[in-house]
């Protein structure tokens, strides 16, 4: 399999390393590549330095892309003989052909003309609008499918052209369905193995508040923000250390700039880029987010609370709110919500309704099952959850059935 990815972050690669190592290890052979490197002129990289620089310096800019190019059109209940014409008008504009788009189609086809793979799997929309141009002009001859890296749905990863989605939950993907009118199915997030603790079993893994030097009673809160470091980051921290119960933990990735600001003025911790991530989550009282991103499946992984503040905006504040109406995570609206929200998992109803939400999500199929063609496998080292899977899931999984099935 051919996993088209894109180094926008962290995310989309992590989540393709994942599944390639798990393809691999199921005696498949996977290769990943970034799509950026694909784009001539140094195209890619100008492109991901545009990105970086604007939510770093100018987020209010991708507020307002996001809102015009990005935000889906509404859902439109079909008649009774099927789409209605204006829905079928309205799938078709899914298939944007932005210039980046044609470009990024023509680079991949040549790619696929190289490697030959029996599919392509895309976790970058940019990825999944080209792999579905390809398909849908009959210029792709081996099955595409969409990984969704986000539990928003914007149109960037809608394209009718592609054979399937592979979504992070069970609503995700029922809107999918119905905007594309392509099979969909949830799939277990896809986290490194050490993330995952067993509920009730204590983690494996190194304590962390020794290494940092904090005392034992201190309330650890993860402050997460991304691995280009961004968001209104400082503020939180100093909310929850202005608070005097929680000590903040900022996770700044790899911007060394902030990571640096933060620890001149100490409002609790700021950490760069990490690779002992399982033993800070092991330690935590409770994860605050900003982008609802690999981070948070990690977080859930773990057994670790999410809490959504001060979310970056476009596909970060819409995820955040997706999560929260699913009940994955707690969307705090301001500094008194955000200490309230903290301070309701000191008890077990809070703390284990959260805790059960982010665990039941490992219930659900592999990826790597489901492009296998299995049905019901559990990810591989995922939490085993006595929770059902939802409802929903077995809506989405007769849509991918009628797929699958002659």
């Amino acid at each position: 399999m051919l996993i088209v990815s894109a180094s926008m972050g962290a995310g989309h690669d992590g989540v393709a390393a994942e599944l390639a190592r798990r393809l691999t290890a199921a005696g498949g052979a996977a290769e990943v590549v970034d799509l950026l490197d694909l784009l001539p002129l140094g195209l890619g990289g100008g492109l991901r330095r545009w990105y970086g620089w604007m939510m770093r310096s100018a987020p209010w800019v991708y507020a307002l892309i996001y809102r015009v190019f990005f935000v889906p059109p509404p859902l439109r209940e079909p008649d009774g003989g099927g789409p209605a014409p204006r829905a079928r008008r309205e799938r078709r504009a899914l298939a944007w052909d932005s210039p980046l788009t044609v470009l990024a189609a023509a680079r991949l086809r040549r790619l696929v003309g190289c490697r030959r793979p029996g599919e392509v799997v895309t976790t970058f929309h940019v990825a999944a609008q080209a792999a579905g141009r390809l398909r849908g002009r009959g210029r792709l001859a081996v099955p595409s499918t969409v990984l969704l890296t986000d539990f928003a749905v914007h149109r960037m990863w809608l394209h009718p052209g592609n054979d399937r989605y592979l979504c992070p939950s069970p609503s995700t993907a029922r809107r999918v369905t119905a905007l594309t009118g392509r099979p969909a199915a949830c799939c277990a997030p896809l986290t490194g193995p050490a993330f995952h603790r067993p509920p009730g079993r204590p983690a494996a893994v190194p304590r962390a508040r020794e290494r940092l030097g904090v005392r034992p009673d201190d309330r650890l809160v993860l402050v997460s923000a991304g691995s280009w470091g961004v968001g209104e980051v400082a503020e939180t921290a100093r909310v929850l250390a202005g608070s005097g119960r929680y000590l903040p933990v900022v996770l700044c990735g790899r911007n060394e700039r902030l990571r640096r600001r933060l620890a001149a003025v100490r409002p609790g911790l700021a950490l760069g880029w990490r690779d002992d991530l399982p033993a800070l989550m092991a330690d935590a009282y409770a994860l605050v987010d900003n982008a609802a991103g690999l981070t948070c499946r990690e977080a859930f992984a773990a057994g670790l609370p999410v809490i959504s503040y001060r979310p970056i905006p476009g596909h970060g504040r819409d995820g955040a709110l997706a999560m929260a109406r699913d009940g994955l995570s707690v969307h705090a609206d301001g500094p008194r919500d955000l200490l309230a929200a903290l301070d309701r998992l000191a008890g077990p109803g809070e703390r284990a309704r959260l805790v059960a939400a982010g665990a039941a999500l490992f219930a659900e199929p592999s990826a790597e099952a489901l492009l296998l063609g299995g049905a019901s496998a559990p990810a591989p080292g995922g939490p085993q959850s006595q929770t059902s899977p939802p409802p929903a899931w077995s809506r989405s999984g007769r849509v991918w059935a009628r797929w699958m099935l002659p």
